[in-house]
């Protein structure tokens, strides 16, 4: 009890005597209770004789006083156990995060309950626009393409015993890559180790990589998006059969292998530390090739070269079922790339990437980079979207998953049409044209036909309009 209810406690006595003054059980109680050091002087006898009347006899009394005492009595003990107690004073120091990180609690905004508050209840209450724009804004896509991304990998994260709601480390995630976050980072916002975060990244990064990357990279096998594909190409660049544009990009990493022998092969030509990733995008900006195996001072043309696409199409296993015949050359769908990579049949490239060659040759070269622009802007919504890539704060070793997954995600974003988000510009492209190995001989005079024969029948077609 407070010093103020005992205070009213001891007014309440005063009255109760004043009512009824045969019975003094309470006010020598209250007297017994304030002079302990007199009484503890009085003989063992004394306090024998002065006995005082039970609660019982007091409540069977003829007077109303005592059970209008202990009435009210009641209904103050009632109040003052109820009453809140007072907050201590915080600490200055509790009040960083960074140095005493609070446990999770109801309140956080980033606690259990809150993310469950805001997805089930607070969500529904907004318009489609307004909450689309708010998830996207927390997570980097909106509700409807987050809930798929759920659903997908609700069954896989059941199998792996997690302590956390599905949706809920999903969307740990989906902040973690959008915004750039460290696991250090996240942790002290979520009240998590950051061990702990890392390892959830991993998990949801692998699935993503793994398990939802066949339903959406995929290469455009069916004649109807084929056709849809190259008629999407032609309108852009009036070039036929034109199927996709191939590109790469450096993946800059956080910090370096601390092994120096290893670190100089992670070096690229840009200066900093890096992974290469190669795309192929269609006329969409949607992927439909991804492949991350080399470091950064690997050049294009032998990151592609170790790629499963080049394996799949320089044996054959690749063939897609649409041939035109240009001035008579039978010319089946390709993809165009820069002059970093090598001419081949199925990948076309510039004629000279300073403007040396011939009219209808210079013609060629401006529109296949027209049509190149696609991958470029792709990567720039990658990167502008999954800010992570930006700066890659992972383990080197789930780096490469960490991308992939990124790209699916790109592709999730791209087919539900999400807000294209400010293109993140990649630096200026440098290096020569790769030189032709001698298994890829034919492969480079086949392409060189097909190549002039596209560009005199461009030039002869536009000239003529």
């Amino acid at each position: 009890m407070d010093h103020s209810f005992l205070l009213m406690l001891s007014n309440l006595l005063h009255l109760q005597n004043s009512l009824d003054p045969t019975t003094s059980f309470l006010s020598s109680t209250l007297s017994s209770s304030t002079t302990t050091t007199t009484s503890s002087a009085a003989s063992p006898t004394s306090s024998s004789s002065s006995a005082s009347p039970s609660p019982t006899s007091l409540l069977s009394s003829s007077s109303a006083a005592p059970l209008l005492f202990f009435t009210i009595a009641s209904v103050l003990s009632f109040l003052a156990s109820s009453r809140p107690k007072p907050k201590s004073q915080t600490p200055a120091s509790s009040l960083n995060p960074k140095k005493t990180p609070s446990p999770q609690n109801p309140n956080s905004d980033f606690s259990v309950s809150a993310f469950r508050a805001l997805s089930t209840e607070t969500i529904w209450s907004l318009e489609a626009p307004i909450r689309d724009a708010q998830w996207r804004s927390l997570y980097g896509l909106s509700y409807p393409v987050f809930t798929t991304v759920v659903d997908k990998l609700k069954p896989h994260i059941a199998l792996s015993n997690l302590s956390l709601p599905s949706d809920y480390a999903v969307a740990m995630v989906l902040s973690r890559l959008s915004h750039g976050f460290s696991a250090k980072t996240l942790a002290a916002r979520y009240s998590l180790e950051p061990y702990l975060i890392s390892k959830i990244t991993n998990m949801v990064t692998r699935l993503l990589a793994t398990k939802l990357y066949a339903d959406f990279i995929k290469i455009p096998g069916s004649r109807r998006r084929l056709i849809e594909t190259t008629q999407a190409f032609d309108e852009l660049t009036s070039l036929p059969n034109m199927c996709g544009a191939i590109d790469g990009s450096h993946i800059k990493l956080h910090s370096l292998p601390s092994d120096p022998n290893l670190a100089s092969h992670y070096k690229c030509r840009y200066g900093f530390p890096s992974v290469q990733l190669q795309v192929v995008a269609d006329h969409k900006k949607i992927f439909w090739d991804v492949c991350v195996k080399a470091p950064g001072a690997t050049d294009e043309a032998a990151h592609f070269r170790d790629s499963l696409l080049y394996n799949r199409l320089t044996s054959g296993d690749t063939v897609w079922d649409k041939v035109i015949n240009v001035r008579g050359h039978n010319v089946r769908p390709y993809v165009v790339g820069d002059w970093c990579y090598p001419l081949l049949p199925f990948v076309l490239t510039p004629f000279s990437p300073n403007g040396m060659g011939t009219p209808a040759q210079n013609l060629f070269d401006g529109m296949l980079m027209k049509g190149r622009s696609v991958v470029v802007d792709a990567i720039g919504l990658l990167k502008g979207r999954w800010k992570i890539l930006q700066d890659l704060n992972v383990g080197l070793n789930h780096a490469p998953q960490t991308i992939v997954a990124c790209c699916v995600l790109h592709n999730l974003c791209q087919i539900a049409r999400e807000p294209e988000p400010e293109l993140w510009k990649e630096p200026d492209e440098t290096g020569g044209s790769p030189r032709v190995l001698d298994t890829e001989k034919s492969f480079y005079y086949h392409g060189e036909s097909l190549r002039q024969a596209l560009a005199d029948d461009l030039h002869q077609r536009l000239s003529t309009r």
